[in-house]
């Protein structure tokens, strides 16, 4: 299962992991304790014009060390902290948490590519030349309506256990939403900002974080927030990875395989407008195409030829071709499919991206051409500004990816207590919006998106085990790009608009 799992963020880097003697005794306890570094913390200080406004705000690059329930330091936690300059009442300023996901990413692409001050230039659907890269001010930074904390969580950044723990030990559903919560609880403290309207903006599997963050806040701690931002969801795992005797992904990746193909110009009747497509394709595949496979092989032989044209005309993939496929069409192979002919395979994180392939004979993509598009101006970019510009992190490694291959996708429900083998911390986003009516979730889905597709984020807000009447508290806005919307610059415009209205509406002065 893991396996198919790691692909949620490509390629994981291997991270040093610090090793400590098992042996009890004094001297070595005394030892262990040695390994606690100090607290860091670099501050700047910069300008930026936003909507023709001049913003003068403070950075601050740092180390907070966490603590367990006993006051024992278990975790150094690096951060970058963007807070706005002259704010006579910081109590009415909204405070923003932010993370990507992974699990095992750091936050560098909300960081550098959505929320943050400063942006790299890539090439839109298309390889970014090599270096030198650009960095610019981000236009679209939500540094005038909030204050920003992007964070890196265990194993990523700078961020590792110390003392007794091992990064091991925070590799998991629950350690990771429990150390991230501590995080958040102790820099609110440090700063004073309780009474701060508060956020949470998660990406991919930061949104799993995320849902568990806010309930566990909330319920354990008493820190209300104003709003959640689900950024590519991924709550129920199982909904988006085509795992063994697991049904549901397939009617879910439907419409973004037509939205790809579209896209593309790949249809049989290739349409002028992608919304009414998107309709049709979403009645069929939670229709006549979920009662398909339900029926397994009960279905009859016209029962099976109608449902592979119609495939057919969803996709543009040959009848031949979904007939071998048994009508259940994988997203690694969709990618290599669909372009066969020419050679050429689809990004799966951002599927206007297009590669060469390495084998045409390949079954499954072998790598997503968004990827080598433009991670190494986003590594680059990034490590240059934090050490010439936030000046933090000399002589240090920065983990982009942490190896965290022993990821335990487990997860205790709060309430009921059930032990999920799979996480879906949906039931955990059900219940902070019932413990806090008042809170309110944005959620922010990319058509061209083949990680976290778009049916899949819809069943799983609609199933979300609360009244109906909370449901007008979550908004849903689409984007035509993909997982990491904000690559594309008339989506990344959006975005901060939707965003700077959300919070206007979670928070009034």
């Amino acid at each position: 299962m893991k396996k198919y799992i790691f692909i949620v963020l490509g390629l994981l880097l291997v991270v040093a992991k610090p090793s400590f003697s098992q042996d009890k005794t004094k001297s070595d306890t005394s030892a262990e304790q040695t390994t606690i570094p100090k607290e860091e913390k670099s501050v700047t200080h910069h300008s930026i014009v936003i909507d023709k406004k001049n913003i003068n705000y403070t950075a601050i690059a740092g180390t907070i060390n966490i603590k367990d329930k006993n006051d024992s330091v278990t975790a150094s936690i690096n951060y970058f902290a963007y807070i706005l300059d002259d704010v006579k009442d910081p109590s009415q300023r909204p405070i923003s948490f932010a993370y990507n996901g992974g699990p095992g990413s750091s936050s560098i692409w909300l960081h550098m590519g959505a929320l943050g001050p400063k942006v790299v230039e890539t090439t839109d659907a298309g390889y970014t030349p090599p270096p030198p890269y650009k960095t610019i001010d981000n236009a679209y930074s939500i540094i005038d309506k909030t204050d920003l904390v992007l964070i890196d969580p265990v194993g990523t950044g700078f961020s590792n256990a110390v003392g007794k723990k091992k990064n091991e030990d925070f590799w998991g559903v629950d350690a990771d939403i429990q150390s991230i919560s501590q995080f958040i609880k102790q820099y609110v403290s440090d700063n004073n900002r309780w009474n701060s309207p508060k956020f949470l903006i998660g990406e991919s599997y930061g949104t799993t974080r995320s849902a568990g963050i806010v309930d566990y806040l909330q319920r354990n701690d008493n820190m209300a927030f104003n709003g959640v931002v689900l950024i590519s969801t991924a709550l129920d795992i199982e909904s988006i990875f085509d795992l063994p005797g697991n049904e549901r992904t397939f009617p879910f990746f439907l419409p973004t395989f037509t939205a790809v193909s579209w896209y593309h110009h790949l249809l049989p009747n290739q349409p002028k407008e992608l919304q009414p497509l998107l309709d049709e394709a979403r009645k069929f595949a939670l229709g006549e195409y979920t009662v398909a496979l339900m029926k397994g092989n009960d279905l009859s032989d016209s029962e099976r030829n109608i449902i592979a044209e119609k495939l057919h005309n969803f996709t543009g993939l040959s009848t031949e071709y979904i007939m071998k496929s048994d009508l259940r069409i994988e997203e690694s192979k969709y990618t290599q499919e669909l372009l066969r002919e020419h050679n050429e395979v689809v990004g799966r994180y951002d599927a206007r991206f297009l590669g060469p392939v390495f084998d045409p004979l390949s079954e499954k993509a072998e790598y997503d051409p968004q990827e080598a598009a433009m991670f190494s101006a986003f590594t680059a970019a990034f490590l240059e500004y934090i050490h010439q510009e936030l000046k933090f992190g000399m002589g240090k490694t920065y983990h982009i990816f942490g190896d965290i291959s022993d990821w335990k996708w487990d997860h205790k429900e709060p309430i009921q207590g059930g032990q999920q083998l799979v996480v879906n911390t949906g039931v955990d986003l059900a219940n902070a919006m019932i413990y806090n009516p008042n809170l309110k979730v944005l959620v922010l889905q990319g058509y061209y998106d083949l990680a976290t597709p778009f049916l899949a984020t819809e069943y799983t807000i609609s199933h979300l085990k609360m009244d109906k009447k909370f449901q007008s508290n979550i908004s849903i806005k689409y984007y035509e790009a993909g997982h990491m919307m904000y690559l594309h610059k008339p989506a990344h415009e959006k975005m901060k608009n939707d965003m700077d209205e959300f919070i206007d509406e979670c928070y009034q002065k």
